[in-house]
């Protein structure tokens, strides 16, 4: 009797689905596929394939080279009110390992920025007359160009981003574009600007542009895809909506900032749901576009044969809190696509390891102080947390470790201690 009843209860329960799903459709179907998917996830295999995609891009520190090699990276952005986010994305890339970082900014925020650090060179041209022809007068020296941060309201100074914008694609410079003025979420006065605001108002400036970035939150991102697509997107699934905006945007990268971050190219999608902090501080999307700015020129330098994913592809979506592949990856995955992965986890890796020391007091100075050891513990060790063994061929930094560590000959050994005299 049990059984019969089991079986009618089972019965009853498809026909109810059957008619729901004739009377509602795909919004229904859909649910259904997101609740009970066809393929789960293989998030530990691919959170360790994505990570082992950028360490691949990372370039081994070497006595022979030279100044500037590492990388010169660019930030267009400042004003008078806004002067920590510019110094934020500039010394964060300082951190991750780029040998310049320039500040091109308003001449009153100049001497500002200037003295947070004197690690930054410092240029404050972006509210001259000649701006434009006085950035790109540097461009053939820099690798990558970070445009936004705390870029400020001036409409004369989004003239003038435009027109670097303009010479930078010219010359073929990856840009990474982030938003640049904290604004109230009801605030439309169009006077408030950012690097974001201008691609919103204007797309045609990075349309079709595969070597630019754009890194919106959630509220960025809605504003940009109505502007683009003429409609708001699909809340329910981001994963699509971010792979919709790229592909309006002729396959330029999106990294929507979120509790997960989701990341496409129009073809390929990541998402990296790292544990970071539940402490939301000024500053960390800063510190994401400084470090993006770096690993993009690594990716690129490195070429697709360094972010080949053929062997790595990944299922499903990411389910438990951890990173997973999207989408499979082909056999030549996107250089900006594992760059945007790396700068996404270790900007989550700064906010744990920053959280865990300060808690709720927490704030952007004391994560970019976590730059150097989240980097480590992600990147220069082959298990990409404590200790681990460093790739043969290279010379790499390992915590814990007693000494320098170096490999020779494909074998790995520590160099012995002087005796103490």
């Amino acid at each position: 009797r049990a059984g019969a009843g089991a079986a009618v209860a089972g019965a009853a329960v498809v026909a109810v689905l059957s008619a729901a799903l004739v009377l509602y459709g795909p919004p229904l179907d859909a649910v259904l596929n997101q609740a009970f998917p066809l393929h789960t996830a293989r998030s530990v295999t691919d959170m360790e394939a994505a990570l082992q995609l950028v360490r691949n891009v990372v370039p081994p520190l070497a006595a022979w080279k030279h100044k500037g090699q590492a990388g010169r990276i660019g930030v267009v952005g400042g004003c008078p009110e806004y002067t920590g986010a510019p110094y934020f994305a500039a010394i964060s890339a300082l951190k991750v390992g780029a040998d310049l970082s320039h500040v091109f900014t308003t001449q009153d925020a100049a001497p500002v920025i200037k003295s947070y650090s004197p690690e930054l060179i410092v240029h404050p041209v972006l509210d001259s007359p000649s701006a434009v022809q006085d950035v790109e007068k540097w461009l053939p020296r820099l690798h990558a160009l970070v445009v936004g941060p705390g870029l400020g309201r001036d409409d004369v100074l989004l003239e003038n981003v435009k027109g670097i914008l303009e010479a930078s694609k010219t010359r073929g410079i990856p840009i990474v574009i982030d938003a640049g003025t904290p604004r109230p979420r009801s605030d439309v006065n169009p006077r408030l600007q950012d690097g974001l605001w201008l691609v919103a108002q204007q797309p045609a400036l990075i349309q079709g542009y595969q070597k630019a970035v754009l890194t919106p939150n959630h509220v960025e991102f809605s504003r940009l895809a109505e502007a683009v697509l003429g409609d708001p997107l699909d809340g329910r699934d981001r994963y699509r909506s971010v792979q919709r905006l790229s592909q309006a945007l002729g396959n330029v990268t999106v990294v929507q900032k979120g509790e997960q971050d989701v990341i496409s190219d129009g073809g390929q999608a990541l998402t990296c749901s790292r544990e970071g902090s539940g402490r939301r501080c000024g500053g960390q999307g800063d510190l994401l576009s400084g470090s993006l700015g770096v690993l993009v020129h690594w990716a690129l330098l490195a070429g697709p044969e360094k972010t080949n994913g053929a062997t790595t592809g990944g299922t499903g979506r990411a389910f438990g809190g951890h990173d997973a592949l999207l989408t499979p990856l082909p056999r030549r995955s996107s250089p900006l696509l594992v760059a945007a992965f790396g700068a996404c986890a270790l900007t989550r890796q700064c906010a744990r390891q920053a959280f865990q020391k300060h808690g709720r007091a927490t704030t952007a100075t004391d994560m970019i102080r976590e730059l150097g050891p989240a980097f480590s513990r992600l990147f220069e060790t082959s298990a990409g947390a404590d200790g681990g063994v460093a790739p043969t061929g290279e010379l790499r930094l390992l915590e814990h470790s007693p000494g320098p560590v170096v490999s020779a000959q494909r074998q790995q050994r520590t160099v012995p201690q002087e005796p103490t005299v």
